[in-house]
Order: structure tokens, then C-alpha cells, then sequence
């Protein structure tokens, strides 16, 4: 494939031998040939990843038919195996689509970012509706075969980027789209992440590699190495040098902060703003730089053109924040990060706090948070800068309220809704899959969004201003940064 692919000429191919249904792809038609009546009907849903954050988007799928698991880990998945005991179980997700893929209606994919365009394209292959974890993936060449492959083979397909289904995301672009702010220039949003290591240098000595992990599998369609538990002196919060957290912070298996964070916190801004392909990203100042790691701490810089009746707009990201920014303008003690569900019995639920269902704004809610004792989370969130007012947003567009609080906010009206909205994060999909209404962040509305964050990704690696041509798919002043734009997959994982 040359330097120059445009989604036009764009084509990924087949990662894998995968069989195409007989029947014809799509929503609505597939699933009736497979023997549907009608939406109410259950889903038979497969998961590639069982642990960690896969578990909780199994859970988030549970009113449907769990049909099967797969993990290479059987120690981090085990919590998973032993609640779905007669669901069967493979270490090999191309094993697993083979053998039951008649089976199977739909896919979730919570692993590692290296391996999301892998198995998902596997599965969209075999005419599968996929709801793959954000930021979806790590580079933009496989962001933009997952669009390509969505749209050939007509599945429904969501990114786990909860706050596109939240109320708070679409009363921020609602109250944009309503005038509330005027003309938004700059956009600022910052994060605590990192959690785990970054910035690390050096490569402890392997270790043996541990009876319930696979580790070949796990490494997948990346370069062969040998595994490693850590040393004297590795900060192991998160288990193993690699995994089974680790891998976000290395060059080779994850994206960062901004891979962790930017499609949480960056949500409500990219459709509010309607941001589409920024001209030039930056990483304007960072700390702890490495050859094999994103660094410790970062602030990053997106460049955005006018877009119809909105002006150029520029973005920028933080992280590595131990509290809110300073930013010129918003009154001190009013960026309070992310808000804390109200304190419960033992045992039982939270109960949401009255009118704060779907984390949307209370002024209740808001002076509680502002008490001296109130426990808050760490800093995460976002701050829109207008010419006539600004706006503050939580990492899923919660709590979205318009600034100063005091003085906009007790008696606010939010402008009539404009946005279709969600049912649900997970039944946003399920939704879909069964013929409903495209999900929040399906792939036409996520790629684009996960595209222009990935260059940021780049920005991270090579230094100076990176000029971006989106049409043709290539950074137009860096041939180094173009190198990033595509991964190298090992022997084996290609087609």
C-alpha cells in the first residue's frame, strides 16, 4: 500500500480466511435469516476478552444470550468463566469464530488496542455485528479499514466510549448549537491518566511465563518478545511489565492516556463542535520520554479549521494532572473533575440523586460537591472558551454546565433537545444489532472522531508541528510521522 491512502481508494482486505454468509449482509436481513422475528428477541452474543473491562461489558450485554468467551488469560478471566460455567471457552478468537460462528450473532472485543482491528474485522468478515472497546484502535490505517469493513458488510457496530450515549454530551452540543457560548475558539480538556508506568526506558529480564497465560497469543500481530513479570524496582501496580494493564502505556501495544481517556473526555467537544479533521497536531511540551513508552506527562495541541458557521477552533489535551487546570477566564473552585455517586447502605445501589439521572446537571448535586468534605474523583473533564461564555463538561460529558455556575446555572432552562436519545450505552447496540436506529458511536460517527485523536498518538513519538491532508491520508511535511500511520504485523496475522 503506498504513503497516500484516502477512504476513497481504501481497501483492507482479509486478515483471516473467514466464510461470508450465503445470506446477505445487514442488520435487519441477516439476523431475520438467522431466524429473528422480531427486536425483542435475544442476541447470541461472543465476547474476545472475558477479564478486566471485558467483564464488565459482558455484564453490560447479560440480558442477551452469552454464547461464548474467549481469553488468553485464564487467571484474569476467571471471575467470567466461572459465572458463564457451561458458556464454552477458547484462548483463540479465530478458533472460537470457526467453530461456532453459525452460532454467533454478535461480538464484543475488550482487548489489548494492537489486537481490536484484528479480531474485529474477523468478525465483521463473518457478517457480525461488533462492539469493540475504545479508543477502538491504535493506528489510522486499521481505524479506517474498520469503517471500510463496517460498511461492506452492513453490521451494526458501536465504540465503547460511554459518554456519546449520555445525556450530558448531547445537552453540551445542544447548548453550543443554541448560541449559549457564541463563536467557540479554544477548547481545553486534561486528565489524571496516566495510572500506570510510562516513560520507562529500560526492559526488565524475562521471566518464565506463567501456566495460565498464553503468551504468544496474547502478543497477537505484534513483534515477538520475551514475556517479563518486572524487577527490583518496577512500579507493578498493575501486575506484569506488559499486562494485563500495563500494555497501555508501550508504543507497541497502546495508545496512552489519550487512548485511555481522549474518547471519554474529548466526546462531547468532537460533536458539539462538530470538529471533523484537524490541519496540524503538536505535542507542545512533554516529560519522561522514552524509546519504547509515551512519556510521563504531555500536553498536546489540535488544530481545527472553521466548519460551516463555526470558527477554526483549537484543542488542547493534558494529562498526568494530579489537580484541574488553570485556565484563563474560569473562576477558581468550579472545575470540580468527576462527580461521586451519593453514599449508600452496605450492599445496595447508589440511588441517583433527584435530578441527576444520566449524570445530568443538579444544583443540589452541585453544592454537595462543593462542600469541604465532598470526596471527588481525580481531575478529568473538559472547558469550552466562547466569546459569549464557556461551558464545562465530566470525563462522560456528565454534570454539563455553563460557567460561572453561580450565576448561569440555578434557574437554567437546557434547550430543547435537538439529538436523538440513547436507551443505554450497551442496549444502544443491542438495538441496533437487532435492526433499530444506528448506535451513538457507531463506526461512521467513531472513526473520524478515534482518526484525528490518533494524531495525536503520532505527535507524541515526533517532535514539531505535524501538518495533516486528510484527504490523502498522510501527514504533508513529516514522511517520519507517516511511518506511525500503519502498523507492521507479524508473520502469521496478515493476510
Amino acid at each position: 500500500m503506498s504513503e497516500n491512502f484516502s477512504r476513497r481508494y481504501f481497501f483492507y482486505g482479509s486478515l483471516l480466511a473467514g466464510a461470508v454468509p450465503a445470506v446477505g449482509f445487514g442488520a435487519t436481513p441477516s439476523l431475520k435469516a438467522m431466524g429473528y422475528k422480531s427486536p425483542n428477541e435475544k442476541l447470541n452474543i461472543a465476547s474476545i476478552g472475558a477479564g478486566g473491562k471485558a467483564a464488565s461489558d459482558i455484564a453490560g450485554c447479560s440480558n442477551e444470550n452469552i454464547v461464548a468467551l474467549c481469553d488468553v488469560d485464564d487467571k484474569r478471566a476467571e471471575a467470567t468463566f466461572k459465572k458463564y460455567d457451561k458458556v464454552p471457552k477458547y484462548r483463540d478468537f479465530r478458533k472460537m469464530l470457526d467453530a461456532q460462528g453459525k452460532d454467533i450473532d454478535a461480538v464484543i472485543v475488550t482487548i489489548p488496542d494492537h489486537m481490536h482491528a484484528t479480531a474485529a474485522i474477523a468478525a465483521m468478515e463473518r457478517g457480525k455485528h461488533v462492539y469493540v472497546q475504545k479508543p477502538l484502535v491504535r493506528t489510522v490505517w486499521e481505524a479506517r479499514a474498520m469503517l471500510d469493513a463496517a460498511n461492506k458488510y452492513k453490521v451494526a457496530t458501536q465504540m465503547g466510549n460511554q459518554g456519546y450515549s449520555n445525556e450530558g454530551t448531547r445537552q453540551a452540543a445542544e447548548i453550543v448549537w443554541d448560541g449559549q457560548l457564541g463563536n467557540v475558539t479554544e477548547v481545553h480538556a486534561w486528565t489524571d491518566r496516566p495510572w500506570w508506568p510510562q516513560g520507562l526506558t529500560t526492559i526488565p529480564a524475562a521471566s518464565p511465563v506463567p501456566d495460565t497465560l498464553d503468551w504468544d497469543l496474547w502478543l497477537g500481530n505484534a513483534e515477538t518478545r520475551p514475556f517479563t513479570a518486572g524487577g527490583e524496582g518496577y512500579p507493578d501496580r498493575w501486575g506484569y511489565f506488559y499486562q494485563p494493564f500495563n500494555w497501555r502505556g508501550f508504543f507497541d501495544f497502546g495508545c496512552g492516556s489519550l487512548g485511555d481517556m481522549a474518547c471519554h473526555i474529548l466526546g462531547a467537544p468532537n460533536l458539539a463542535l462538530k470538529l471533523g479533521s484537524p490541519t496540524s497536531v503538536e505535542c507542545v511540551s512533554k516529560e519522561g520520554t522514552s524509546n519504547i513508552q509515551f512519556p510521563k506527562k504531555s500536553v498536546i495541541r489540535f488544530d481545527f479549521p472553521a466548519r460551516g458557521n463555526m470558527p477554526a477552533v483549537k484543542v488542547f489535551w493534558y494529562d498526568s494532572l494530579t489537580e484541574n487546570p488553570k485556565i484563563q477566564g474560569v473562576p477558581a473552585g468550579e472545575l470540580l473533575g468527576d462527580l461521586p455517586s451519593r453514599p449508600s447502605t452496605p450492599g445496595q445501589a447508589p440511588a441517583p440523586p433527584t435530578g441527576y439521572v444520566g449524570r445530568v446537571f443538579s444544583w443540589d448535586r452541585y453544592q454537595e460537591a462543593k462542600a469541604p468534605d465532598a470526596k471527588l474523583s481525580g481531575p478529568n473533564g473538559s472547558v469550552f472558551v466562547g466569546d459569549k461564555g464557556m461551558m464545562t463538561t465530566g470525563t462522560y460529558g456528565e454534570m454539563t454546565r455553563l460557567l460561572p455556575v453561580s450565576e448561569k446555572m440555578r434557574d437554567y432552562k437546557f434547550p430543547e433537545p435537538r439529538l436523538t436519545r440513547s436507551p443505554g450505552h450497551y442496549g444502544d447496540w443491542i438495538r441496533a444489532c437487532k435492526g433499530g436506529d444506528a448506535a451513538c458511536s457507531n463506526f461512521n460517527n467513531a472513526v473520524p472522531f478515534v482518526e484525528w485523536m490518533l494524531l495525536g498518538v503520532i505527535a507524541l513519538r515526533v517532535p514539531g508541528k505535524l501538518e495533516w491532508d486528510a484527504a490523502k491520508g498522510r501527514f504533508s511535511n513529516n514522511n517520519e510521522a507517516n511511518k506511525f500511520l500503519k502498523p507492521v504485523y507479524r508473520k502469521g496475522w496478515t493476510s
